[in-house]
């Protein structure tokens, strides 16, 4: 167990804040990119604690900045947009994509367009997605994936209602592999049925096993039947399975937005012309009614997502770790406290945590997606050689 002191420095997201800290040091996928129209150009977002306005202004550059005005605190969701940028509402006052203010109408004040900016963060636009970076500078390149930037495949988003839960969760999720034959053990079994609900399949496993690597962690199961399988967790935030990405970016320290971006590779090595521009799915609610929280949502269980919802929320908005009791399994769940605890201290010390790449060509960064799709998608020669 933790104490509440150990337990806040690991999830508050905040500014100034530890983990808060070192998440800024990483783009994250904040939106996304058709919430942006002629007709609709601005959107609100709450991004690790910070309230900001995403806008794309007349001339196609895309922004976001600071959703009060710096003027009167006017919320700039509702500004004109323009060539240069976005005009409040309530003054005129007129902000660039940088944060710079460039006319303070009714008249013109020279001192604070000289010495005043807006809160501005560095936007792209890629697969489908608005991704922002609210470090500091100089700053870094997107972590090149491979399921993000590979030309040879196709993608879809899959967009997942908010989680009302604190990221950390669904991140310990990710290196809990003991969960699997319990909680999902109704849409694993294919065809089987396990000897009891209390252990579920996992008789079925062999062992566990954990590692880093030098953009984040791995977890490996290995069964009694011979197989195995990892799930690369892509550090602070990711979680690649399968097909799979899985982003679970901060709104606040009790809120989650939580979408996948699911890439397909080709089998031929073609790289179709959609690559980069994914359809949208729009999952369902999980739970019923959907804005209310544990115990009075009921939460429908229909499928993975929805019951791994349903164990991360029921922790509670911030999980109180100081009343856990850690077993043996749990030891990826430790191993990630303790990277994490690192990193942060890496970044007061003013190093880039891991994962983070520098320089104007970054190497792609090898998840194994082929060898995780071929395994779940086309039967292993010795495994048809068994069944003849």
């Amino acid at each position: 167990m933790l104490t509440q002191e150990e337990n806040q420095f690991l999830t508050q997201v905040g500014p100034g804040t530890p983990a808060g800290e070192l998440l800024r040091r990483y783009w994250h996928p904040i939106a996304l990119a058709q919430d942006l129209s002629d007709e609709n150009p601005t959107k609100f977002v709450r991004i690790l604690a910070e309230d900001l306005v995403i806008f794309r202004d007349k001339s196609g550059r895309t922004g976001l900045i600071a959703d009060k005005c710096p003027h009167r605190n006017a919320s700039l969701v509702y500004g004109r947009v323009e060539e240069r940028g976005i005009s409040c509402v309530y003054h005129g006052w007129l902000m660039d994509c940088d944060g710079n203010i460039i006319e303070t109408p009714p008249e013109r004040n020279d001192a604070i367009m000289k010495n005043v900016k807006t809160t501005a963060y560095p936007v792209k636009i890629h697969v489908g997605l608005i991704w922002t970076y609210m470090g500091p500078q100089p700053v870094p390149p997107m972590t090149r994936y491979d399921t993000l930037f590979r030309k040879d495949g196709t993608r879809t988003i899959r967009l997942h209602p908010v989680l009302d839960s604190n990221w950390f969760q669904a991140m310990e999720n990710s290196m809990d592999p003991a969960h699997l034959q319990v909680l999902h053990q109704e849409f694993i079994g294919r065809g089987k049925q396990p000897v009891s609900t209390t252990r579920g399949f996992t008789d079925d496993v062999e062992a566990f096993e954990f590692r880093t690597t030098d953009w984040g962690l791995m977890k490996k199961r290995t069964y009694k039947n011979g197989s195995v399988d990892e799930h690369p967790v892509c550090f602070p935030t990711i979680l690649r399975q399968g097909a799979s990405t899985q982003y679970r970016t901060p709104i606040d320290d009790t809120h989650t937005w939580h979408v996948h971006v699911n890439f397909f590779p080709t089998e031929d090595g073609s790289e179709p012309d959609d690559a980069f521009d994914p359809e949208v799915e729009f999952m369902e609610p999980y739970k019923q009614p959907p804005q209310a929280m544990h115990p009075e949502a009921h939460f429908t269980l229909q499928n993975v997502i929805s019951q791994d919802h349903m164990a991360w929320e029921t922790q509670g908005p911030i999980a109180n770790r100081t009343k856990e009791h850690l077993s043996y399994s749990d030891r990826g769940v430790v191993l990630l406290r303790r990277i994490t605890k690192e990193q942060i201290e890496k970044v007061q010390r003013g190093e880039d945590p891991m994962g983070v790449q520098r320089g104007e060509h970054p190497e792609m960064i090898n998840t194994n997606i082929d060898e995780d799709w071929w395994q779940q998608n086309r039967p292993r020669p010795e495994a048809n050689a068994a069944k003849a």
